[in-house]
């Protein structure tokens, strides 16, 4: 069912989230250009400019298995830490929660909003679209909330044709109302979606699958039984402004808990 501005405000008040940011946000101008969301991931904030920017809409973008939930999970952790809240629209209700806890999210300041989108919708297309309409009027319900460091609308997955036939002019909306604000705003998918409504686009790819690669801190990215203890991630990073393209790639390294 559709989630009314009434019921998203009472879940807020339920779960204690109507404040505002706590003061362990950085006392920042929300509308300097330069203001920053950190990843704590020291090796992408330093190619990022401080971390992802706030007061726009920007991507995580890449395949299956390529490293967006870690880099979303990872995001995350490191603004609920800050004290911030953050909410993540969870367009196919994927977010394994325990996972999220293991990555060191703080969840009492997590807002999760589940969604109904599948990936096989069959015959049941219409229905699907309707979901993914939702989805986006949740973001933007949170977006109009203000309290958030940091809003996520995860659609990975999500067929390409229902994200195809959702209007433009969609992404050019939410960016103008995450405009001057402290909220980070992040798409997550397989492909490019706000296009030049994006600040920042980070296009994953992953590398080194053999055990003869090593990611930065020289180790071997080896595979257990079971789990990989190590994968090297790309992150491509293109930042649109001002009819100009700034580019940049650097490697990350994921190392999963309790690997055996």
């Amino acid at each position: 069912m559709p989630l009314a501005r009434a019921d998203l405000e009472s879940l807020l008040r339920a779960r204690r989230l109507d404040r505002t940011l706590t003061t362990a946000l950085p006392g920042i101008d929300p509308r300097d250009e330069a203001a920053v969301a950190p990843s704590a991931l020291a090796v992408l904030d330093a190619h990022l400019g401080g971390g992802l920017p706030r007061g726009q809409l920007s991507e995580i973008v890449g395949a299956r298995s390529s490293g967006r939930t870690s880099l979303l999970l990872q995001l995350a952790a490191a603004a609920t830490a800050r004290g911030e809240l953050v909410a993540v629209v969870d367009a196919l209700d994927a977010l394994d929660v325990e996972s999220a806890a293991a990555a060191g999210i703080d969840l009492p300041r997590l807002l999760w909003v589940r969604g109904h989108v599948v990936t096989n919708p069959g015959l049941c297309g219409d229905l699907n679209q309707r979901a993914l309409e939702q989805a986006i009027r949740a973001f933007t319900l949170v977006l109009q909330a203000g309290n958030f460091g940091l809003v996520v609308l995860d659609v990975a997955e999500a067929p390409a044709q229902a994200l195809r036939r959702l209007p433009f002019t969609t992404w050019l909306r939410l960016q103008r109302m995450v405009e001057g604000t402290q909220t980070a705003a992040l798409l997550v998918g397989n492909q490019p979606m706000a296009r030049s409504s994006a600040g920042l686009t980070l296009r994953l790819t992953t590398g080194g699958l053999g055990s003869g690669d090593r990611g930065l801190d020289g180790a071997d990215v080896r595979f257990g039984r079971t789990l990989f203890e190590g994968l090297n991630i790309e992150a491509r990073m293109t930042r649109a402004h001002m009819r100009e393209r700034e580019e940049g790639s650097v490697t990350l390294r994921t190392v999963p808990d309790n690997c055996a």
